[in-house]
């Protein structure tokens, strides 16, 4: 079964799809044993794990290599994000098949002015509709399967406004877009707006620290959204966590009093696969 049909009936299904942000196969190992219908491999994670920000600088093998990674390692779908598209349009017809083969349920593509920024900070340019409905269409017709999902995403709103971020979601449905995603509103307000404009399935973005209001889970089912993503949830608070146990490391110069605050040694060996090497060690003993 493609991946993404799996997604698609989920997507159908009577609760709001969560889907937490991953940025290594760590991180994603960790989210595909808890029972989420998705996971959404963030750009901005990926980047920051590389020690870059999200501003277009990772490129498309980098990226396409994390996507191979993960879905090698986990069961549960996957929504990649490919910025716009790593190029032209014969570029992105690369970027929708080499992301497909690699194993995505979704591919998330952007109407950004390349370098793209992350969609919760300032300096952000929209190309012209057409461009992007140009996209939405080499990508319907670059994927194998229609079970390989179209995310299309919309920056107009901080530059252009709600109304224009309206229109433009419009366009990329009727090119084709499985699921749209119109970035950053700025209100509960403006989230209900959305969530009356359309009938196709809308994604909604819980930046923690961005422009857009966290909201509940039930109300954002209220509101008409089929699947939240939270990019940067589970990366602030590894490293939050990483911040605070390096600094009793640098005070106290021990890791005595930590124990608490660690995850267990031996489920961590079993989490990244050690049961198969002592299992392989005992039927393959080295002679």
């Amino acid at each position: 079964m493609h991946p993404g049909t799996r997604l698609r009936t989920a997507l159908g299904g009577n609760e709001l799809v969560v889907a937490p942000g991953v940025y290594d196969v760590l991180s994603a190992k960790i989210a595909d044993g808890m029972g989420f219908e998705a996971l959404y491999m963030t750009g901005y994670g990926v980047s920051a794990s590389l020690g870059l920000p999200d501003a277009g600088l990772v490129s498309y093998s980098e990226m396409v290599g994390r996507v191979a990674q993960i879905c090698q390692c986990t069961a549960t779908p996957l929504v990649c994000d490919a910025d716009t598209g790593f190029g032209g349009l014969v570029n992105l017809e690369r970027t929708v098949k080499g992301y497909e083969r690699a194993g995505a349920a979704a591919i998330q593509i952007e109407d950004q002015v390349f370098p793209k920024r992350c969609g919760h900070t300032p300096g952000r340019r929209v190309v012209p509709v057409a461009d992007m409905v140009r996209k939405i269409e080499v990508a319907a017709a670059s994927r194998t399967s229609r079970d390989f999902l179209i995310v299309a995403r919309t920056d107009a709103r901080t530059s252009l406004g709600l109304d224009e971020a309206l229109r433009r979601a419009e366009a990329y449905a009727k090119a084709g877009a499985d699921i749209l995603f119109i970035e950053s509103p700025e209100s509960e307000e403006e989230m209900a707006r959305i969530g009356r404009h359309f009938d196709v399935p809308l994604l909604a973005n819980m930046a923690d620290g961005g422009r857009t209001p966290i909201l509940p889970r039930a109300r954002l089912a209220e509101l008409g959204y089929r699947l939240a993503i939270f990019p940067v949830t589970g990366l602030l608070a590894a490293v939050k966590a990483l911040e605070r146990v390096y600094g009793v490391l640098r005070e106290k110069g021990s890791s005595d009093t930590l124990a608490p605050d660690l995850y267990p040694f031996d489920r961590f060996c079993r989490l990244i696969g050690f049961e198969h090497i002592w299992e392989f060690e005992k039927r393959w003993p080295e002679t």
